[in-house]
């Protein structure tokens, strides 16, 4: 060993031992797949997250706002509005001023952006089924740790 070279400073004996390596790797590989098959429906992640969250949170209460939609999808504000600006752009998003409050936008998904929505639905979804298999009857216990951290943001 070279006595010029001090000690690694890494907490782990082991790369494989460090959970936010594996939790990098394991996010890497599975948007790689998202990513895959959300490209015939010329969606980005962040556009299909948008998009299926509003489908999702229409059906429980109006009016969404920007904000309501970011935090849901526990995104910065600004990027979600950028992204909507996109979708908007492609007719796949409508947002209004809030009649209460003139600094919010309302958000609308078109009939578009509703079907748009409803197709990739089922094809992330079948990623997601086929990826996490492996986990067996696993997979609630660690969606269970996964909402445990999740409620640790208090942004």
């Amino acid at each position: 060993m070279n006595k010029n070279i001090p000690d690694l400073p890494f907490a782990e004996k082991e790369a494989h031992d460090s959970t936010g390596l594996l939790l990098w790797q394991l996010t890497t590989l599975w948007q790689r797949a998202i990513t895959a098959a959300l490209k015939p429906y010329e969606l980005t992640q962040v556009q299909f997250v948008l998009l299926a969250s509003l489908l999702w949170l229409s059906s429980k209460e109006k009016p969404i706002t920007q904000v309501m939609l970011a935090r849901h999808a526990k995104l910065d504000v600004m990027m979600t509005s950028q992204v909507l600006r996109t979708l908007e752009s492609r007719s796949l998003v409508i947002r209004n001023t809030h009649p209460a409050d003139a600094r919010a936008k309302m958000l609308e998904l078109t009939q578009q952006g509703k079907k748009l929505a409803i197709r990739a639905v089922p094809a992330v979804e079948a990623v997601d089924n086929t990826f996490f298999d492996v986990l067996g009857k696993q997979r609630n216990k660690f969606n269970g740790a996964l909402r445990s951290l999740i409620s640790k943001d208090k942004s």
